[in-house]
């Protein structure tokens, strides 16, 4: 369950929106678990259950809501190692991509799961999965190349 909890972080970016959407997710198999016979991969059926959730998740109206009070800045937490820091940069790159483009790369990449089996999780086409993937790649490698530097006479 772990791996579905980490699964839905990089989907929707909010650990305590990630349990609930485990938790969601978990309930939906259980209803269905009589179909169990029928599901190849089970932790592919559950990233793309995921992936929907994530998608219906932002379709609803409380999450088009802004906060207008000023919040006090949280704690930052201390990075220790290069491999967090790493890992807290991808996090920020992903946070820029939209959902679907995020629900791809996370599917494609992450969960390592074909084009075919992509599309079919997230009821897209073949062509459609390939588009995002490109372009969400594309947007990943301009965000992560280095800042050119201004040469100084």
């Amino acid at each position: 369950m772990a791996i579905w909890r980490r699964t839905a972080f990089l989907l929707c970016r909010d650990w305590h929106l990630a349990d609930d959407l485990v938790a969601t997710v978990l309930d939906k198999l259980y209803r269905q678990w009589h179909r169990r016979d029928s599901i190849n991969s089970l932790d592919a059926y559950v990233g793309g259950m995921l992936a929907r959730a994530v998608v219906d998740e932002h379709r609803r109206p409380w999450r088009r809501e802004l906060l207008d009070e000023d919040l006090p800045e949280p704690d930052q937490p201390r990075l220790d190692v290069d491999a967090t820091v790493e890992r807290m940069t991808l996090d920020t790159y992903l946070a820029q991509l939209g959902p679907r483009r995020r629900a791809v790369l996370v599917l494609r990449f992450y969960c390592d799961l074909s084009v075919e089996e992509t599309a079919e999780i997230l009821g897209v086409s073949i062509g459609t999965v390939k588009s995002q993937t490109a372009r969400g790649l594309d947007t990943l490698r301009v965000l992560a190349a280095p800042t050119s530097t201004v040469r100084q006479a």
